[in-house]
């Protein structure tokens, strides 16, 4: 029988009832995405003094912006497809690189200075770093 990992219920329903093959699956990538976003954001929360700057990556764009999760309210945006990133012809690096300067340009327009970084389940690296190390140079404190 073929399960999927994440359907746990199942598997230990056939575990129990000494059901001898079992093929699990990996997750998918989304999936596992999903789940560290979860595991992620039970911990990492904006408030009105410390807003959560949240990234979402995806394979042409990156958009960033920073979230007051107690009102639900977006404070701030900035993506890579705004006119002045979208005319400058550099890598996606670079233009995550834009997008921190960028936001962190418009968080101190609304008087931001303190944000909580959310990966949003991405691994730290290549252009979420770039994102997080560009809003740091532009004045926002993690």
């Amino acid at each position: 029988m073929l399960v999927k990992l994440s359907d746990v219920k199942l598997v230990n329903r056939l575990l129990l009832n000494n059901v001898k093959k079992v093929i699990i699956m990996a997750l998918t990538k989304q999936a596992r995405r999903d789940r560290i976003k979860k595991r992620i954001r039970k911990v990492v929360s904006g408030t009105s003094e410390a807003p959560r700057l949240s990234v979402f990556r995806s394979n042409k764009q990156i958009y960033a912006q920073i979230v007051d999760d107690l009102s639900g309210k977006t404070l701030a945006a900035a993506s890579s497809l705004d006119k002045s990133i979208a005319t400058a012809k550099v890598n996606k690096t670079e233009q995550a690189t834009l997008v921190g300067k960028l936001i962190a340009e418009k968080a101190k327009a609304v008087n931001i200075e303190t944000v909580v970084f959310d990966r949003n389940g991405y691994l730290y690296h290549g252009r979420v770093k770039s994102i997080a190390d560009a809003a740091r140079e532009g004045g926002l404190k993690f």
